[in-house]
């Protein structure tokens, strides 16, 4: 019996796809992963590696991508099916994009398996699933040159600030430092938003951004402008003109209080040992805190960081759904965590690894230094919302206009509402 070449072929497609043949669908299993700047960040490839010791027939590739753009290039990707298995969620403020987008998988399994000292994981839920798991979560500290403190003659925080407290160290030590003959000032405080909006978003009952009522950041921002106009600290328009980077401010004594995240204690270890930064004894404190209810080391203070997680692209083949998501356990797992920090980052389970981050060299040992980076309810940067992103753009516009003097506090606020109400929340 005669066949048409269309049969034909279609007959020979069939049996093809039945036959095993793609190398996807047998054989070893690869996993591919997304990361950035590989040659000055080694906790992917560090992930990768670890995972494959605990998993040898699995192997896990990294992709690098361009970290300025990394949102841009993944969302192309993902749009081209040219996106890595696992991809990185590098901050809150896109992941609404990818979670409406139906571009993560849903994880909830392997969320319900991990242990309760993993932080950030709340960040990741959506109508009552998650959809990425968190592997490393920063949160915002205050970092003190215990020198500088000393010099002044000026008694160490012992985490019971309030941010009225703060205010009168920083233009003590400003005082005290200039009358010996140091030009350090008391506090910097670098000019992104999140210096003043992410404690007030983190600190203040009921604030919410969704809300569009922007009241809660009027006492951070009369705290800072209060202390620059007493010179405690370097005005914004001199941090911006000059280009100031927080790493030298606090790296260099400039400063002898900064707050910043968790991060920058593998930021300052490497700078230190490279000489690039300053040797001097240093240490780290719970942030200020609005009120007295959460000051103090038998309570836990309140501050802010975004979590970093890890997705599984939806489009992952059937057969390596599963070695993803034994990925995605490990990266949130103690063995994970204790690599981490074994090269300074922050991992998503804190508790688990402060003996590793405290056991490298140059890091403060004291008991507040210890209480402050493993005792904080963490609250999001960026909530995850459809209006976050936007409503941030315009926070942006107003610390800028605070704080440069252009516009007065109230004046801001009122003018950032309104735009709130009528570009985003209409």
């Amino acid at each position: 019996m005669k066949r048409s070449l269309a049969a034909v072929t279609a007959l020979l497609l069939a049996l093809t796809g039945c036959s095993g043949g793609d190398p996807e669908e047998s054989g070893p299993i690869t996993l591919s992963l997304a990361g950035w700047s590989l040659a000055t960040t080694p906790e992917f490839q560090k992930l990768a590696d670890g995972f494959k010791t605990a998993h040898p027939d699995i192997a896990v590739e990294v992709k690098e991508y361009d970290a300025n753009n990394y949102d841009t290039q993944m969302i192309a990707d993902l749009a081209a099916g040219k996106a890595p298995d696992i991809y990185v969620q590098k901050n809150l403020k896109n992941f609404y994009t990818y979670q409406n987008g139906k571009q993560l998988l849903d994880v909830s399994d392997v969320a319900g398996k991990l242990g309760s000292g993993v932080g950030g994981l709340s960040g990741y839920q959506v109508d009552g699933k998650t959809w990425a798991i968190p592997y490393r979560a920063d949160s915002w500290v205050l970092y003190y040159n215990k020198a500088l403190f000393d010099k002044a003659g000026v008694k160490h925080p012992d985490g019971s600030w309030t941010w009225a407290e703060y205010a009168t160290t920083a233009k003590e030590l400003t005082t005290k430092l200039k009358a010996a003959g140091d030009k350090a000032l008391g506090a910097y405080q670098h000019t992104w938003q999140s210096t003043a909006q992410g404690f007030a978003l983190a600190q203040t009952a009921g604030a919410s951004l969704d809300t569009g009522d922007f009241a809660f950041l009027k006492p951070y921002y009369e705290t800072a402008l209060d202390l620059q106009t007493a010179g405690a600290q370097v005005s914004f328009g001199d941090a911006t003109t000059n280009s100031l980077t927080y790493q030298a401010q606090f790296g260099k004594q400039s400063t002898a209080m900064m707050l910043m995240g968790s991060w920058y204690i593998a930021t300052l270890l490497s700078q230190q040992a490279a000489g690039e930064a300053d040797t001097f004894d240093w240490g780290i404190a719970p942030a200020p805190q609005l009120t007295k209810d959460t000051t103090g080391t038998s309570a836990t203070p309140l501050t802010f960081g975004d979590p970093t997680g890890l997705g599984v692209n939806p489009k992952i083949s059937e057969r390596k759904i599963q070695a993803a998501k034994d990925f995605l356990a490990y990266a949130a797992g103690p063995e994970a965590a204790k690599a981490l920090a074994g090269i300074g980052v922050t991992p998503a389970d804190t508790a688990t690894a402060a003996d590793t981050i405290f056991g490298l060299k140059g890091v403060p040992t004291d008991e507040l230094s210890k209480f402050a980076f493993t005792t904080h309810d963490t609250k999001p940067e960026n909530p995850v919302s459809q209006y976050t992103a936007p409503l941030q753009n315009i926070l942006k516009d107003m610390h800028t206009a605070v704080l440069s003097g252009s516009t007065p506090v109230d004046a801001a606020i009122t003018q950032a509402q309104d735009r709130a109400k009528n570009e985003v929340l209409k």
